[in-house]
């Protein structure tokens, strides 16, 4: 069997590790922020929350290309560099609408260090191994937006621009662990020349729908702890990214050896009941472990889906047509679940359950086209 754990392998989980830390603090850190020093809406930290995703929309595709002609490590290393000014540069926002355009500029940081990091991840890992790859890489993410929450929640009680600060310098961190990880594709040779990979659209929206699902409890839950009376608002987040990471860990080898389309209609499935459970105020901890659940399984199975549709010169365009519906789930599900968080959290995250349970019927329904 190819190996799998290398020093590159490493190098990229770390990477993703240090910036999707940052990430984890600004989930938990940025509604409080609207809310609290902004003197702003719900609804407005939903849009504050979803902004960035307004430019990575549209540069996901591009990425995607540069991705292919210029390679995955100047992406990855912009990408980072980026995150870390716009991070830091929100401490320094004393309005919603400078808020969201340091989202904006996220976003373009985010299209480029995600993108060119999947397509890496797949140029490195065997291609027999590629499920078990994208779940043990992905504990970079899910550490990150496990240990990001609580650890942003004690940042911001010295001060929001510590909390801030803090998310800049782990982006800083996370571009030194790609300088000496070298570059893992071949930049310009029969690179896509296509923005949109079709093949990849179908298991890519179904994608949008887990994220957009998952989207809504990252943007309310700690809202939602704090309506209920929990000491520990960054408590839902923490158990939820917890247990993404240990069910990561326990099952690894479960993407390769279950049909992509049929696990990520079964992920669905799980997190429509993991939210609905999160909507009942004293049992929103044990919807949070079983959105976990859910979400442990949804993105290694639509990604192996979506990846089994390129040849090597075309993942750069394949994680770029992934990646924009991506956006369209965690950008648009806050956005869009925001206006109902304004009347009430709980019905927010119930509407979320009823989007995931639309993706697996997507997904049902592409499985029988197959």
């Amino acid at each position: 069997m190819a190996r799998l754990l290398t020093p590159r392998f490493a190098l990229l989980t770390a990477a993703d590790l240090g910036y999707f830390t940052a990430v984890g603090i600004a989930v938990h850190t940025l509604p409080l922020y609207v809310t609290g020093p902004l003197h702003s809406t719900k609804a407005a930290a939903g849009v504050a929350f979803g902004a960035f995703a307004i430019s990575a929309l549209f540069l996901r595709p591009l990425a995607g290309r540069l991705t292919d002609r210029l390679g995955r490590r100047p992406l990855l290393l912009g990408g980072a560099a980026l995150a870390a000014a716009g991070l830091a540069l929100t401490a320094f926002a004393t309005d919603l609408p400078a808020v969201i355009a340091l989202r904006l500029l996220l976003g373009v940081a985010e299209a480029a260090f995600f993108v060119a990091g999947f397509a890496a991840l797949v140029d490195i890992a065997p291609p027999d191994r590629l499920g078990e790859a994208l779940s043990l890489n992905s504990l970079g993410l899910y550490l990150g937006l496990a240990a990001g929450p609580p650890l942003g929640e004690v940042l911001a009680q010295r001060s929001f621009a510590t909390a801030w600060f803090a998310a800049a310098a782990l982006c800083l961190a996370s571009a030194l662990a790609v300088l000496p990880m070298g570059e893992t594709g071949t930049p310009g040779q029969a690179a896509s020349t296509k923005l949109i990979h079709r093949p990849a659209v179908g298991p890519s929206a179904a994608l949008g729908a887990s994220l957009a699902a998952a989207g809504g409890f990252l943007a309310f839950s700690a809202l939602r702890a704090q309506e209920i009376g929990y000491e520990n608002t960054s408590l839902p987040l923490f158990l939820y990214g917890a247990t993404v990471v240990v069910c990561r860990l326990v099952f690894a080898k479960v993407p390769d050896r279950v049909p992509p389309l049929r696990l990520g209609a079964i992920a669905l499935a799980v997190i429509a009941a993991g939210l609905a459970l999160t909507a009942v105020p004293h049992l929103l901890i044990a919807g949070s472990v079983v959105l976990g659940v859910g979400v442990t399984f949804s993105t290694p199975a639509f990604f192996a889906a979506i990846f089994a549709t390129a040849q090597p010169h075309q993942r750069g365009a394949a994680s770029g047509t992934a990646s924009a519906f991506l956006d369209l789930g965690l950008g648009g599900g806050p956005i869009l679940l925001g206006l109902v968080a304004n009347v009430s959290t709980s019905a927010a995250l119930a509407a979320g359950g009823g989007i995931a349970l639309l993706g697996c019927l997507w997904t049902i329904r592409l499985r029988r086209a197959h």
